[in-house]
């Protein structure tokens, strides 16, 4: 395969997609070449820079690919990371394409629209002669289970609710919902409220609550979420962003939460279940986002929105409805990877169906077993073998655990004897080890991790929270 003159072959290719072209691959061709330096960081929150070094070929017959490369590069990091500014230190021409392209009409219009209201920042590129001196902010994970505590994990086509005491689950419930298509908040709060009671009637009294939430979370309130597209901006600030902390209150008055973002705790859930630390957790759900606990058992605050960050260099990969940019992981790794490989495999789907009917109506062929719905997952797990070895460039993780919907039940073990099979055959120097949790941990993980988040004695209590009425 071939792509800006730049040429890529694997041995392991997606069945049901054969126009595949890991970015991986293509990166590491890309770099065999290339020898000009080329060095770029993001900012965010005003202090916080990640800064990358690479090389490019500085010459006109490279031109297309090196700016291809980069742009791949620069908007996996910043999909990664998080930020509002863009420092550029190297080639002029690169940094003259970087800034139209993150321009109001340019091709990453998107990206810098997204992130400028996200950090309530406009959007820049600057050429710089010296980076910024990188600076990371990192913060304690949960693992706390003293006391009666409530769990809740929002996804895009369910909830899920948990009750523990003392480290033990006395009660766990998954709620089938689509806030994607709801305008109205009342439905978004209705939905996580209920939950919430539905797990305080397990329980005597309430002493903590953990909320792990899809989007971007910040101060416990929503900077960002697709459970919230069809609402519009007005409603979103009035009644989306602070959504948790008002259910809360319904809930108590006196018990302390926080609220993380779900990829975290899906780390978080690996972290805790396997007693693991320097661990990517994978949440393939609804979208798809990961979580990192680095070596101290610390959580970052980048944001790994991987659903957005690009994995196939294929210019023929599938679009993303949303950021409207091709190849990156939402179509690869989640429910809409599973729908969107449907019509190659022969399935045909309802398509009055929720995207969650769909995959569960994959999910009952594969347990008949079809040979057209195990070939979904096994695109998919190849998929993963193919690309870990690009989040590992960016994560160095010793582990990356597998959680959410799509590798429940006998897809989840295809996922992964398919991605292994991958990593043996094509990576096999590369120091990462493919986890999936006991069927429990998978489902309602995330929910009972989320209830381990607040420490009691941080916020100077000890068991003293509203009795349950």
């Amino acid at each position: 395969m071939e792509h800006f003159g730049i040429k890529t072959g694997i041995r392991n290719v997606p069945e049901l997609d054969p126009q595949f072209i890991p970015l991986h691959k293509f990166n590491e061709a890309f770099l065999e070449t290339a020898a000009t330096p080329f060095s770029f960081a993001i900012e965010r929150d005003g202090k916080q820079v990640s800064a990358k070094s690479t090389f490019v070929h500085g010459d006109e017959a490279h031109a297309d690919a090196d700016l291809y490369y980069i742009d791949r590069l620069v908007k996996f990091e910043l999909w990664q990371k998080g930020g509002f500014r863009i420092f550029v230190k190297g080639s002029g021409s690169l940094f003259n394409s970087l800034k139209n392209a993150y321009s109001p009409k340019g091709s990453r219009s998107f990206d810098a629209e997204f992130f400028g209201d996200l950090f309530q920042h406009g959007f820049e590129v600057v050429l710089c002669d010296e980076l910024p001196e990188p600076f990371e902010v990192k913060r304690s994970a949960g693992g706390h289970f003293d006391g009666c505590r409530i769990g809740l994990d929002v996804g895009g086509s369910d909830y899920k609710a948990s009750a523990v005491i003392d480290g033990k689950t006395v009660y766990s419930k998954e709620t089938v919902w689509n806030p994607k298509l709801a305008s109205d908040p009342e439905y978004h709060y209705n939905g996580v409220v209920s939950a919430l009671k539905g797990a305080m009637a397990h329980l005597p009294r309430v002493d903590a609550i953990g909320i792990s939430s899809a989007g971007l979370i910040g101060g416990n309130r929503v900077l960002a979420a697709q459970l919230f597209q069809m609402v519009p901006k007005e409603l979103f600030n009035a009644k989306g962003r602070d959504i948790y902390i008002r259910a809360v209150k319904e809930i108590s008055e006196s018990a302390p939460f926080e609220v993380a973002n779900d990829g975290d705790v899906a780390a978080l859930a690996g972290s805790i279940s396997l007693s693991r630390s320097n661990l990517l957790g994978l949440a393939m759900g609804t979208s798809f986002i990961g979580g990192f606990v680095d070596h101290a058992g610390n959580l970052s605050n980048w944001i790994s929105e991987l659903a957005f960050a690009p994995v196939d260099a294929s210019p023929r990969a599938a679009m993303d409805g949303w950021t409207r940019d091709i190849g990156v992981g939402v179509q690869y790794f989640c429910q809409e990877a599973v729908i969107k490989l449907a019509g190659a495999a022969g399935i045909a789907l309802n398509e009055s169906d929720t995207p969650a009917e769909k995959l569960k109506a994959v999910q009952a062929l594969l347990a008949e077993g079809s040979e057209g719905a195990a070939a979904i997952f096994r695109t998919i797990g190849c998929y993963l073998g193919h690309t870990v070895p690009l989040y590992w460039d960016s994560y160095r993780a010793d582990s990356i655990l597998l959680l959410g919907r799509v590798v429940s039940g006998k897809g989840g073990d295809i996922v992964l004897e398919t991605a292994q099979a991958v990593l043996r055959e094509e990576y096999p120097k590369l120091p990462v080890e493919l986890l999936l949790p006991d069927e429990q941990t998978r489902r309602l993980g995330q929910s009972v991790a989320a209830a381990s988040l607040p420490n009691i004695s941080d916020f100077g209590v000890a068991g003293i929270a509203r009795d349950r009425k």
